[in-house]
């Protein structure tokens, strides 16, 4: 690592690319790396998430870049359902509120299963900045009529549960490296026809001592931070549930952690490199679960369980729902629980207003303690 520029092949001009130089000259020649993952994400009709690109599947040959559990299995909405139903009861609420949802397949998961289960909904949000994915959910979610309905901006007042299936990781973070000893924020500047790093001295620094004098990459979130707090302020009866890849702070911060989490997704594959194909592939970051938990703690939350994604779902019922679909369903909905799939990166954290109760998805393997 070094904090010199690292000038980058020129690419060639887009719109996008031409906002995003416009932001970096307006800010005086360079700008932090949250602002530029704000612009290469979320730019209005431009942006990765707000352009008609396809993003969700389960093949590249369909365009799609990345796939989440609920297109993988509607077990994984059928079983999540369990936990929601849970919720609803003890807040006494009618209502959930999705945010990012992408292609509606987790939302017609769990209307389905709720109904199955005796708990219908009075209303199913979904707060979406995609344009093409609120298109996409419309036409998939149709059958449920007004009891689905969209928001583009957060309301001032809610009640229910909130979900957030792989939202945090999609949030803008900022990059700070220590290089030579020295702590800087790693932003982007324009050099020549194309972006490059540039680091720039700052008091910011991790939450913790980062053990060793190695250079050292790592994320801050405090977007992510922010949003706890915005939900804390807005949710008067309820509880949030989060589900996304990502660790604990003391994980987080590892020192042999010295790349970051920073990483990119387009047909498929992985990248570390979001400064190029801006705008055509995603960009995220893991969550510090430990700093969502205390977030949430400051805006009213109480903790009622942390654990992995493969014990969240078993301590749901999904090896008792797996029993009754065949073979190859069976084998798709074990990628969401095994280790070496999904069921240890992801992580699940749910957080509630008012009185704490046993929440079944972690009754057992609950690692608050590790938070």
């Amino acid at each position: 690592m070094s904090n010199e520029p690292k000038i980058l092949p020129s690419a060639p001009e887009s719109p996008l690319s031409s906002v995003i130089c416009a932001a970096i000259t307006q800010a005086g020649g360079w700008i932090g790396f949250d602002r530029f993952m704000e612009l290469a994400l979320y730019t209005p009709g431009l942006g990765y998430y707000s352009g008609g690109l396809p993003k969700i599947g389960a093949m590249p040959e369909g365009g799609s870049d990345f796939v989440t559990a609920p297109e993988m299995s509607p077990l994984f909405g059928a079983t999540l359902a369990v936990q929601v139903q849970e919720a609803l009861v003890h807040t006494g609420t009618d209502e959930v509120w999705e945010f990012g949802a992408g292609t509606g397949a987790l939302a017609a998961q769990l209307l389905t299963a709720l109904d199955a289960l005796g708990q219908p909904l009075r209303r199913y949000h979904i707060v979406d900045l995609s344009g093409d994915l609120r298109a996409r959910q419309q036409e998939r979610l149709a059958a449920w009529g007004e009891r689905v309905c969209w928001h583009s901006t957060l309301p001032a007042h809610m009640t229910g549960v909130v979900l957030g299936n792989e939202l945090l990781d999609a949030m803008p973070v900022q990059l700070i490296a220590r290089v030579d000893g020295q702590w800087y924020e790693r932003g982007v500047a324009w050099q020549g026809h194309g972006l490059a790093w540039e680091d720039r001295p700052t008091a910011l620094r991790p939450p913790l001592d980062v053990e060793g004098e190695h250079d050292y990459l790592t994320e801050l979130h405090a977007q992510g931070e922010a949003f706890i707090h915005t939900l804390g302020e807005r949710l008067a009866r309820g509880a949030l549930l989060l589900i996304d890849y990502g660790f604990g702070e003391s994980e987080y911060y590892h020192p042999q952690r010295s790349m970051g989490t920073v990483m990119c997704h387009q047909a498929h594959r992985a990248d570390p490199d979001p400064l190029t194909a801006v705008g055509a592939k995603d960009i995220t970051a893991h969550v510090n679960f430990t700093a969502i938990a205390v977030a949430g703690q400051e805006a009213g939350f109480e903790v009622l369980g942390y654990t992995s994604q493969g014990h969240f779902l078993v301590n749901c019922g999904l090896l008792q729902k797996m029993e009754l679909v065949t073979l190859a369903q069976r084998a798709m909905a074990a990628k969401l629980m095994l280790e070496h799939e999904m069921g240890e990166l992801f992580k699940v954290l749910l957080l509630a207003k008012g009185a704490p109760w046993p929440a079944v998805g972690f009754g057992h393997g609950d690692r608050t303690h590790r938070l």
